[in-house]
């Protein structure tokens, strides 16, 4: 009888936690973010949903796969196809499975003012027991996406733009 009211009340509380984190993000209970080194960052005049949103459109038309679609967090990845003996020198060589680049793009905000901040790594040999990852730092082709993001998202906002 003991053990099972123990089980019990460990099922409530697991159930009361796991409805808690499913709830969709409010615009006030946003979650703070950092912005690692390598990482890069950027203040667009848009609440974080007009971003998201911009983000989740814009991967689908390139046909770049969208793996997680949070409320607060969108994980891109693009495949690597053919040699690369620039990123096999650098990583090693990729082959056991496929490489990929994995883009993870955090925000957060309030209706007119969502930070964004998008990591990069590179993934060897994706989705096999030999997977490998290596961060990668931001660079002009990278941070220009994200400038595509900030501009796509503040053409559907009706927020006035923010400087970089």
């Amino acid at each position: 009888m003991r053990h099972t009211v123990i089980f019990s009340i460990c099922a409530l509380t697991l159930a009361a936690c796991q409805s808690g984190s499913n709830r969709s993000a409010s615009l006030g209970d946003q979650p703070r973010l950092d912005v690692p080194a390598g990482a890069q960052s950027v203040n667009i005049a848009a609440d974080p949903v007009t971003v998201r949103s911009a983000l989740v459109s814009s991967a689908k038309e390139r046909g770049t796969v969208v793996l997680q679609d949070q409320p607060n967090m969108i994980v891109l990845e693009r495949p690597m196809a053919g040699e690369n003996p620039a990123l096999d020198s650098e990583f090693g060589p990729s082959d056991n499975g496929d490489r990929v680049i994995r883009i993870r793009v955090r925000f957060t905000g309030n209706q007119c003012q969502t930070l964004a901040v998008q990591d990069l790594a590179v993934i060897n040999n994706v989705r096999t027991a030999l997977e490998q990852s290596f961060v990668l730092p931001g660079n002009p082709n990278t941070m220009q996406s994200l400038q595509g993001l900030k501009s796509r998202a503040e053409q559907s906002s009706s927020c006035p733009p923010v400087a970089s």
